[in-house]
């Protein structure tokens, strides 16, 4: 799959079942896991530019437990490495697995936190368990397990969702692993889905093929960022309806490190368009305006993310009759260390079949409107917004037998810290539809759900997104730049409604008398004369006009978008709509840190 040449490219597949991702690795222990498990997937990512350091990973749901394994290329003398997991990718208050080398030639693996100043403090609980390593051919390899909940303070909890994982090396040999200072020599931060869904394989015919859409051999900015686009027209051979069974990377060898994520958009205009083809930086003035209508998502993929699976009883629909063949990638480079001379031909592979299965998949849109009448206040470490889908719109939406939700991309832009959707009936709080705790901007990938949503007609759908603004001097608004917000969930789901956009803002004529107020009572800049962005960026914001603002959110009725995919909303009022509240809140789950499971204060150490 790694050619060197861009643009549209078909190829067959001959496979009766396509596996999960699988890295076959070396067995570095008699009677390891590997050999315990061996239909259990493997994950892997490298953890630096170069590959030197390497982590794979395998869930064991029935134990609560991650195994880990670590691969580092030999570097000087007795070296040390620490991986483990941060909040938010930080080094300061990361909780660290280390292996390191005493002045005795000892090998010492311990649980470590990172203090306040930057140093290695020993665990009183060493949570890394079950270590063992072997050094072959100048590469260590060593292997640990956790918990997905240690039960003790202060200890990292994985949970579904984005996980930081930092890591630092540094040589050796130590006297001691206290004081160290973290970062070491080298130091670096990958953002992965550690607890990634047991799903069955999907099986695929023999008529199955690979669509791939890709860069044209593009010569990489000297820049930290590009976001670079391609548009192509599609093959003759979906003038015939196709059904997508997966899509997923494909990185030109040498250029894992520059690729960041990439989208697949759909033109969306009537199949006798014709958009012209283009290839060049994505906000180029002179890009030809038809290119603005290619916004429609089919795929989209993330730096660390598994190719994404349809479920056996759907396909995503591409091609036929009524289906404009032009499509355009998008693809993100990042270039931290502003090098020059670098081409890449990298984009997406779509694995379809013409032998169409039970039910077309869709993408529906929850959350918030793209809009400035929604805003987030400056200095602020936690604001929370929230869009609804409510009742009213489902109703007239959604078929009687509902929908089954399978997948779910949240969205935010660069303030975004967490994000999450609550799943209401009738009032009675269901299970989360999705949530990330450790939600990042900077890693953004399309996940199957653990087992499929069922939402019905008259369900409400609350997306909320938690901000933070501390570097902020003037408010957020809502909008479409890197610089405004967002807060969306793009839910993967069949069989394919008309309904596709089910999103609200503050109602307008209450945000009118919102600034007015402001004006009035307390003394503000606002006006009736200049638009949303203005009169939010005119009042000179304080912790208790913010918390004022956040009042009113929670407080005031909804303008929503109730939408058709051709745009054109259902009909009725859509105005002044009351927001659905929680009356019967879901308990939570059982905690698995009971008294019984407690682990003494006195265990010993893994190593000393």
């Amino acid at each position: 799959m790694r050619g060197r040449r861009g643009g549209i490219k078909i190829r067959a597949v001959r496979v009766g079942v396509l596996l999960p991702l699988l890295v076959l690795l070396g067995v570095v222990f008699g009677g390891s896991s590997s050999q315990q498990h061996p239909t259990t997937p493997i994950y892997d990512v490298a953890l630096d530019l170069n590959d030197t350091h390497h982590l794979y990973w395998r869930i064991d749901y029935l134990k609560e437990e991650v195994e880990f394994e670590v691969h580092t290329k030999g570097e000087g003398r007795q070296p040390w490495l620490a991986v483990g997991f941060s909040d938010r990718g930080l080094l300061e208050g990361a909780d660290l697995c280390v292996l390191w080398t005493d002045w005795h030639g000892r090998v010492h693996f311990q649980n470590a936190f990172v203090d306040s100043s930057l140093r290695l403090d020993v665990a009183d609980h060493q949570d890394c368990q079950d270590f063992r390593y072997k050094v072959r051919d100048d590469v260590v390899k060593f292997t640990f397990s956790r918990k997905f909940d240690t039960c003790h303070p202060h200890h990292y909890v994985i949970q579904r969702g984005t996980t930081h994982v930092v890591w630092s090396w540094g040589a050796g040999p130590l006297y001691r692993l206290s004081g160290v200072l973290a970062k070491g020599d080298h130091t670096g931060l990958v953002r992965v889905e550690l607890l990634k869904p047991a799903l069955p394989p999907a099986t695929q015919g023999d008529d199955t093929q690979v669509l791939e859409v890709r860069s044209q051999k593009v010569r990489v900015p000297a820049e930290e960022t590009t976001y670079w686009c391609t548009v192509e027209r599609l093959p003759d051979s979906f003038s015939e309806k196709q059904h997508v069974l997966q899509f997923g990377p494909v990185i030109e060898a040498g250029n894992e490190d520059l690729v960041h994520h990439m989208e697949l958009f759909h033109c969306e205009y009537p199949p006798e368009v014709t958009v012209p083809k283009y290839q060049g930086p994505c906000a180029a003035p002179d890009r030809a305006p038809e290119i603005d209508a290619c916004k429609r998502v089919l795929a989209a993929w993330a730096m660390g993310a598994s190719p994404f699976v349809y479920p056996l009883e759907a396909g995503l629909p591409i091609g036929g009759p009524d289906f404009n063949p032009y499509v355009m990638l998008e693809v993100h480079y990042n270039n931290p260390r502003i090098l020059a001379g670098r081409v890449d031909s990298s984009g997406l592979a779509l694995h379809y079949t013409r032998r169409l299965r039970a039910h077309d998949a869709a993408i529906m849109e929850l959350g918030l409107e793209y809009t400035a009448k929604m805003a987030i206040p400056p200095h602020l470490l936690s604001f929370t917004l929230s869009g609804y889908c409510v009742p009213e719109c489902t109703a007239l939406g959604l078929p009687a037998e509902g929908i089954h939700v399978f997948g779910s991309q949240l969205h935010t832009h660069l303030t975004g810290v967490r994000a999450w959707t609550k799943h209401l009936r009738d009032g009675t709080e269901l299970e989360d539809l999705n949530r990330d705790d450790h939600y990042s901007t900077h890693f953004q990938e399309i996940r199957r759900l653990p087992h499929p949503v069922h939402v019905l007609p008259g369900d409400t759908l609350i997306m909320s997104c938690e901000f933070s603004t501390m570097d902020r001097d003037n408010i957020t608004v809502g909008g479409f730049a890197i610089s405004d917000e967002m807060c969306v969930n793009y839910i993967h789901y069949y069989p394919r409604t008309d309904l596709e956009v089910c999103k609200s803002s503050i109602d307008s004529s209450t945000l009118i008398n919102y600034f007015s107020f402001m004006k009035r009572w307390e003394l503000q800049s606002t006006s009736r004369e200049v638009n949303w962005r203005q009169n939010y960026q005119a009042i000179r914001w304080t912790p208790l006009r913010s918390g004022m603002l956040a009042d009113l959110y929670l407080n005031s009725p909804l303008s929503m978008q109730c939408n058709k995919s051709s745009g054109v909303r259902f009909p009725g009022y859509w105005e002044n709509i009351p927001i659905p509240h929680i009356l019967h809140p879901l308990e939570p789950p059982p905690s698995p840190c009971s008294p019984a499971k407690e682990v003494e204060e006195n265990d010993s150490p893994l190593m000393n």
